[in-house]
């Protein structure tokens, strides 16, 4: 299957799960260009939880967001639990309008569905010279456990960040988690374990069986850096409550009981500091510095955050998506479903 042919389909299927059309076009772009960058939990894998919580109503279909509080550089908005992709696209459109007249432009979102996967975002973002920055935690979501305990308090919460450079951005996605719920989920289905032993079950011992996520006294995510330095990864994921939950207006104590996301939105323009030219050159000159580095492994030399995702787009681009078996069996289920061909 050709990207073409994917996104006409996403928008054919979207569209008889009764989203408008603009809404339709965000969600199928960014599912999309998730998978293209290789994100194989949160491209086009979602597009099968999308569209049972779309016919469910937890996530809702129509209407408008709401803007709840407003400055000339900030704004809070309501989401109502409309399609996060839509909503993400929209808000980073807004804050780019602010920082192109005050240096920086701020949205955050309560009450946002799932937005996918952050990096997809921020190539687009970063063509006209910004920095953006965006940052979710789910306030429903309680899997990762504070650095030295056991009971899950908070969510994997991801942050990422699109620089610009004189060349390709670099593009940044990382969660102030071990690992991420979609990955957990993978494992378990597959009957596999995870790479690495990312959890921390009930008696306190990391382990990379991802069936014990689902036991009665379930294991939880490790904070980002494990069992060594994880009081680091604690600190962040606080760090990406306060930006988002917090600054939103509505949080864990609010107890949703619902699929979502409290979302954080940042555009910064360099313009406005100390040019876009300065910034684009310090940039390069850092991506070359570290590019020239001598590596650990001849066969493996540095690569800068996102550089991947970015040559796997291009050649799925070129030459066809590479889906996982049971995405492709997903999709092909909702195609049957509502009599669409793919």
């Amino acid at each position: 299957m050709n990207a073409t042919t994917a996104q006409n389909f996403l928008k054919k299927l979207f569209t008889k799960a009764g989203l408008d059309s603009q809404k339709t076009s965000s969600v199928s772009q960014i599912l999309l260009e998730g998978e293209l960058m290789g994100h194989r939990t949160h491209g086009l894998h979602l597009v099968m939880p999308y569209i049972d919580h779309l016919l469910k109503g937890s996530m809702e279909s129509n209407g408008d967001y709401e803007v709840l509080n407003e400055t000339v550089s900030s704004q809070l908005w309501d989401g109502k639990y409309l399609p996060g992709p839509w909503l993400v696209e929209e808000a980073i459109s807004n804050a780019a309008k602010m920082s192109d007249e005050n240096g920086t432009g701020t949205v955050v979102i309560q009450k946002c569905s799932h937005i996918g996967c952050l990096a997809a975002y921020m190539e687009k973002a970063t063509r006209n010279g910004h920095m953006v920055i965006v940052a979710c935690s789910d306030p429903d979501n309680a899997t990762v456990a504070p650095f030295g305990g056991t009971t899950g308090v908070y969510s994997p919460n991801p942050l990422a960040l699109g620089i610009p450079t004189e060349s390709e951005p670099i593009i940044i996605d990382v969660s102030m988690s071990a690992t991420s719920n979609g990955l957990v989920h993978q494992a378990k289905n597959k009957g596999q374990k995870l790479p690495h032993p990312w959890l921390l079950d009930s008696e306190g011992k990391a382990t990379d069986d991802p069936n014990s996520f689902f036991e009665e006294e379930p294991s939880t995510i490790l904070p980002l850096g494990g069992l060594d330095s994880g009081y680091k990864g604690f600190a962040l994921g606080i760090m990406i409550e306060a930006l988002t939950s917090a600054l939103g207006g509505h949080g864990r104590v609010n107890e949703p009981g619902r699929w979502g996301a409290s979302t954080f939105i940042q555009v910064i323009n360099p313009s406005k500091f100390a040019g876009e030219n300065y910034f684009k050159k310090e940039m390069e000159n850092l991506k070359k510095q570290c590019l020239s580095s001598k590596p650990i492994d001849k066969s493996k030399p540095v690569r800068l955050p996102g550089s991947r995702g970015l040559a796997l787009k291009k050649h799925q681009l070129e030459n066809g998506l590479e889906l996982r078996e049971d995405t492709l069996e997903g999709l092909k289920n909702f195609a049957k479903r509502f009599d669409l061909s793919i």
